[in-house]
């Protein structure tokens, strides 16, 4: 997840114009710039680096994926017309079934390179369940958004939490890092490196 330095993940105002809501998208800044990026978008540009050596490694090995309703489109209640495909275009980055947390069934959406999403209506647990079948021996990454990180923080469910720190101030929007029992995590710090205008935190969660 990518922070700002007052501990949000995305800004005020989320909507369609502003998914990540107002200013969200300059905590991805430093990996837009990133050769990974570039490739992940079906061009040959980009810069390699410290910044793409870390975003190149956030896809390595992971089978699956877990996401939020809002983290897939700015739909809110009946997914109406079904014309709505996700952020991402024709031919998402994932490569691989992502399970989208939602109240509202729909079924599930195959595109390029390997991605498909799933709509999961029966809660975490059974996203979770899912998308462990679908992994296989891979690892599953929780891409977001905050509401979800928050669930398997309070379900104790993650293994590694990599954050982007980014020195900017939002002034407000989503947070991680509130609504669950804070003394039954404990952290270990496995690396910390600098990027440019970001700095990449990864810690291990003790069980």
């Amino acid at each position: 997840m990518a922070m700002s330095l007052d501990g949000f993940v995305a800004g005020p105002n989320q909507n369609q114009e502003n998914p990540l809501g107002e200013g969200g998208l300059k905590l991805h800044e430093w990996a837009f710039s990133t050769k990974t990026f570039a490739a992940m978008t079906g061009s040959a540009d980009g810069e390699t680096g410290v910044d793409d050596d870390v975003l190149r490694e956030q896809f390595n090995n992971v089978g699956a994926s877990i996401m939020g309703r809002n983290m897939f489109g700015p739909i809110r209640g009946d997914w109406g017309d079904h014309s709505w495909t996700g952020w991402w275009g024709d031919n998402p980055p994932f490569h691989h079934p992502v399970f989208v947390l939602t109240h509202h069934a729909r079924d599930p959406i195959p595109l390029k390179g390997g991605t498909t999403f799933y709509f999961v209506t029966d809660g975490l647990d059974s996203a979770v369940a899912q998308a462990r079948k679908a992994a296989g021996t891979k690892d599953i990454s929780v891409g977001g958004g905050a509401s979800v990180v928050r669930q398997c923080l309070s379900a104790g469910l993650l293994d590694e939490m990599q954050i982007h720190l980014v020195p900017l101030f939002l002034g407000g929007g989503e947070r991680i890092f509130e609504g669950f029992d804070a003394k039954k995590l404990h952290l270990k710090p496995i690396r910390v490196l600098e990027g440019k205008g970001v700095t990449h935190l990864k810690y291990q969660f003790q069980k």
